[in-house]
Formats: structure tokens, C-alpha cells, sequence
């Protein structure tokens, strides 16, 4: 039986985890909102981005497979680009697979919710009880008011404009950033794989499709791995 201080304790930490990712809740929100507006302005009708959006939830991969498709390409273009773009998901699941806890079920559910911003979010957290929770917490956020945005933009249609013109792209990144400082400041190993993998990609972005250098800058955990078997 929990006693009423470890109560008040576990519920101090579930407020302030909801607290910070409120953050990325809203930011999550804005960019749904550009994803169904952009998809039914461009001609594909309201459920495609809604049933898209819950069933297979993948941010950016889903701008991308939406792209193709409002280009004239075909569905199994379209799939081909977004498992593309989402391959790098099983190296974040990796990293998170003692977060989702025992069970069939919970390893499916959490595997669905694994993303850049929950994997951050967790990670950035100082042990492993704390990471579980800020796991599911910003997950189950994450996924609801994602999927509330995509519907109210899928709804409004053209009616909100060329959303690009509202600087709405810059969320997640801006997000992301502030995620992921915590975690390296702390780890000097961390800092310098990040620095190769930003540089991977800054270098390579004017060469490959979009979404591609965010796959290869994941060649900085190459260098984490070999400076951590070194020591």
C-alpha cells in the first residue's frame, strides 16, 4: 500500500511531466492542424488524413506520403516514401524498449506511440521510473491532440490558407531543440555524436530528398557506441 507522501510525490511528478509536455502537445496540435488542411486543400478527401493519422502516426513520414500522393503518385509510392522516412523509429523503439513494460499489449500500444518527441522527452528524464512515465504520459498526449488537430484541419479545408505562410514548420524542430539539451549538456559523448550526425546532415540535405538526412545523421550513434565500448 502506497503511503499518502509517496502519493503526493508520484503525483507531483506526473503534474510536472504533463506540465512539459504540454510544450510539445501544442506544437504537435498546430503542425496536425497544417497536416489535414494542407491534404483536403490539395484535393484528397476528409477521412484519408484522419484514418491516416491514428492508424499510422508518423508526423512527417505522413506529410511526405501525402506529397507524393497530392504529386500524382500512386498509394504504394506514397507507402514506400513513408516507411522510408520512418525506419529510423526502430532505432528510437530500441532505445525505449524497457520503457513500455511487460505485455503484449503495452509493447504494441507503446511501439505505436514511439516518435522523435516522446523518445526526447523520455530519454531527457533523470532515471528510469521518471523516463516510463514521461514516456507514456507525452505519448498518450501526443497522440490525442495530434489526432484532434489533423480532424479540426481536415474539417476547415482550404478555408485556413497556404499554411506554410504561418512559420508552422518550425515548431518541432524548435521543440526538439529544447528536449534535447538537457541530455547534452550532461553527456559530453552524447554532444559529440550529435554534432556528427547534425553535420551528416546539414551536409547532405542539398543532395538527397527530404527527410533523408534526418536517416543518415542516426551515423552518430555509431560514434556513441564505439566511445562507449571504449571506456
Amino acid at each position: 500500500m502506497r503511503s499518502p507522501h509517496r502519493t503526493l510525490r508520484v503525483s507531483a511528478v506526473q503534474r510536472a511531466l504533463v506540465r512539459d509536455s504540454s510544450l510539445v502537445w501544442l506544437a504537435s496540435g498546430v503542425v496536425g492542424v497544417s497536416f489535414g488542411a494542407i491534404s483536403v486543400a490539395g484535393g484528397l478527401p476528409v477521412w484519408v488524413p484522419v484514418a491516416m493519422s491514428v492508424l499510422v502516426y508518423a508526423g512527417s513520414a505522413q506529410f511526405s506520403a501525402v506529397g507524393v500522393l497530392l504529386a500524382g503518385g500512386g498509394p504504394f509510392a506514397a507507402a514506400v516514401t513513408g516507411l522510408l522516412l520512418n525506419t529510423r523509429t526502430a532505432a528510437f523503439g530500441l532505445a525505449v524498449a524497457d520503457l513500455l513494460g511487460p505485455g503484449r499489449a503495452a509493447r504494441f500500444l507503446g511501439a505505436h506511440l514511439v516518435t522523435d518527441e516522446t523518445v526526447a522527452f523520455a530519454l531527457a528524464q533523470p532515471d528510469p521510473a521518471r523516463r516510463r512515465a514521461a514516456f507514456w504520459i507525452s505519448g498518450l498526449g501526443l497522440f490525442v491532440v495530434w489526432n484532434l488537430g489533423v480532424l479540426a484541419g481536415a474539417l476547415a479545408g482550404g478555408a485556413l490558407g497556404d499554411t506554410a505562410a504561418y512559420g508552422l514548420d518550425a515548431a518541432f524542430p524548435a521543440v526538439l531543440v529544447a528536449l534535447v539539451l538537457p541530455a547534452l549538456r550532461r553527456d559530453a559523448r552524447l554532444r559529440r555524436s550529435a554534432a556528427l550526425g547534425a553535420a551528416l546532415a546539414l551536409a547532405l540535405t542539398p543532395a538527397v530528398p527530404a527527410g533523408v538526412p534526418v536517416l543518415l545523421a542516426l551515423a552518430g550513434l555509431f560514434l556513441y557506441g564505439r566511445e562507449g565500448a571504449a571506456v
